[in-house]
């Protein structure tokens, strides 16, 4: 009943961006050089360090992030510190700089409203960015396909699930972001100023046109998809860009705030434009909470809300480009083979043997639990659960995904740091089989009180696992990555993850819609004489056949409902692929040693 989670491009940075990792650092002209805690390049012009701050991930409707990895000083893997952030050790080419206090003595301030004026500045910049980001993603991945469920089958909704593909695929294109752009412009905002731009008309012409489009969503099934795989596509980019910004906006010691910009930012966005959406373009929540006299349209059109942030997206482009600055980036001599460089140290991370065996388990792993997350939400909504309802659900889940993050990233510590993670395997298993129960067991009268309280209780249930799992995994990620190429390998294990949560779900779709076995029949006693005799027995197993039953005064009978059979399928595969073959695996991985998991530098 949750959704995969999707991870956010880490990078080659400058080293006056960040360095949260202990160890001394020795310089060696044109070479890497440093300790096991961080390695770092030098050339003629530029200092850079690899991106090391752990994995951060968004899946639209969640947002958790991992802290900085602390590499050991023996050959076992690295362990986290959540209570403490180490000294920080400066190198400045200009002694002119201006240092922040906190900087200075190389601690982060204890609150947000203790952030230096700039730091402060920027942080709500990085929020708003953030949200921005949030807002089409939300549309994508959560509002719009709800609605179109009401007019489509189980298999249409899964065709337009490939517009969140970019989300999981942009390891593809963003070294082409961090190495082209502007001087002028400057490193980010040469991307992301276009980009937002390119955003706010399509919003702006969706606005107008989204009406029209829905209204026929069957016949224009595929250019809603492709529009909005062009936004997502859009979103994607920009958070490569707004990423590796993240990193030089904020002074060193204050960097953890960057993550923390990016959970409120991009949770926001999700939750304005599928929580909050949802429950005001419902007619039902106006009428019961805000309306005397009912009516049959909710207090936001679907238009509105597009033209709205059309126009917002406009206004913040321009402030961006007029009031802010951005700092000039010095290009190095050797950067003009770094593109090249990063491509290729992805093919040498993909030809490992153990990172080969890993990245089979990442692409099989969540089979198990893909009928619950894609399906079970929307076979309540056409049980007759209200999108309010459905709304609430999600609007108390989301503290408990901050919650449940922090507390996952504590357990994912030591030598075992997958453990969560197992257990939390055949915990989503199990949620998937009581969700499952929940729909069966939908009562006919709708959803009382206490039943939408078990509809809470499982899916927070569900997205505690989902939540545990997904931290562990990326902390894992954190720790055997080859810190000579630290953005590049996190990066590169982080899609294949969310890769092997987007691959499966369009095929349950369809085999929710294939095995869904289902007739109309008129209710003869009711029915006259003259639609007795024209009346044909005909299939009404997806939406729009069951409309037209309806219209010709018939009722549907369902001989065999697909998501029970779909989901019975994927839990039994899931439990099969673990107790057979992956609970071994995964124990096997997380016992090699780092040297496992090093390319061959040469």
């Amino acid at each position: 009943m949750s959704k995969e989670k999707i991870n956010p491009t880490l990078e080659q940075t400058p080293l006056r961006a960040r360095k949260h990792l202990t160890g001394s650092v020795t310089k060696k002209k044109g070479k890497m050089f440093g300790s096991r805690d961080g390695d770092y390049y030098e050339d003629e012009d530029s200092l850079y360090e690899l991106e090391d701050l752990g994995a951060s991930n968004f899946d639209g409707q969640h947002h958790v992030s991992v802290p900085p990895r602390q590499r050991s000083s023996s050959n076992r893997l690295p362990t986290y510190d959540l209570d403490r952030r180490s000294p920080l050790k400066k190198s400045r080419r200009n002694s002119d700089v201006k240092v922040h206090d906190s900087e200075k003595d190389g601690s982060a301030v204890s609150s947000l409203l203790k952030l230096p004026p700039a730091d402060f500045r920027n942080f709500i910049l990085l929020c708003i960015l953030y949200l921005l980001q949030g807002i089409p993603v939300g549309l994508g991945m959560g509002s719009i396909p709800f609605l179109l469920k009401s007019k489509l089958s189980y298999g249409q909704v899964g065709l337009f699930s490939l517009a969140s593909y970019p989300y999981s695929m942009k390891l593809l294109w963003s070294p082409i972001v961090d190495a082209v752009y502007s001087r002028k412009i400057g490193r980010r905002k040469s991307w992301i100023i276009p980009i937002q731009t390119v955003s706010a008309f399509m919003l702006l012409w969706l606005g107008r046109n989204i009406d029209k489009l829905l209204e026929n969503a069957e016949t224009n099934l595929g250019f809603i998809t492709f529009v909005f795989f062009i936004l997502v596509l859009l979103c994607a980019t920009q958070d490569v860009a707004v990423d590796g910004w993240a990193l030089t906006l904020l002074s060193h010691p204050n960097l953890s705030y960057a993550s923390t910009a990016q959970t409120i930012g991009l949770n926001t966005g999700y939750f304005l434009s599928f929580t909050v959406f949802l429950a005001l373009n419902s007619p039902e929540f106006a009428n019961k909470y805000f309306r005397a006299q009912p009516v049959d349209y909710g207090l936001l059109s679907m238009r509105a809300y597009l033209t709205f942030w059309g126009w917002t997206y406009l206004f913040m482009t321009v402030c961006l480009l007029v009031f802010k600055t951005e700092e000039p980036t010095r290009e190095s001599k050797g950067s003009r083979n770094g593109l090249v460089d990063v491509y290729r140290s992805m093919w040498k991370i993909v030809k490992l043997s153990n990172v080969q065996l890993f990245i089979l388990v990442l692409l099989v792993a969540k089979i198990g639990f893909q009928a619950n997350d894609a399906v079970t939400n929307l076979k309540l909504l056409e049980k007759g659960l209200s999108k309010e309802d459905l709304a609430v659900t999600v609007l108390i889940d989301f503290p408990f995904e901050i919650i449940f993050g922090y507390y996952a990233a504590k357990w994912s510590v030591g030598n075992r740091p997958l453990k969560p993670w197992l257990w939390a395997f055949v915990g989503r298993l199990g949620s998937a089989l009581l969700a499952q129960l929940l729909v069966i067991c939908f009562p006919s009268t709708g959803a009382s009180t206490s039943y939408l309280f078990l509809i809470i209780l499982v899916h927070v249930l569900g997205s505690f696992m989902s939540t545990v799992q997904f931290v562990s995994i990326n902390a894992f990620h954190t720790q055997i990555a080859d810190p000579a190429i630290g953005g590049t390998y996190m990066t590169t294990l982080n899609t294949i993850s969310n890769l092997g949560g987007q691959w499966p779900r369009v095929l349950v779709l369809f085999a929710v819609d294939y095995f869904t076995k289902a007739d109309c029949v008129l209710d003869t006693d009711k029915a006259t004489s003259e639609q007795i005799e024209m009346f044909t027995p005909f299939s009404c197993s997806k939406e729009t056949e069951r409309q037209q039953c309806t219209k010709v005064g018939g009722r549907c009978d369902i001989k065999s409902d697909g998501y029970y059979i779909t989901n019975i399928i994927c839990v039994t595969l899931g439990a099969l692929l673990f107790f057979g073959w992956i609970r071994h695996k995964i124990q096997y991985v997380q016992t090699l040693s780092l040297s496992k998991w090093r390319v061959d530098r040469s």
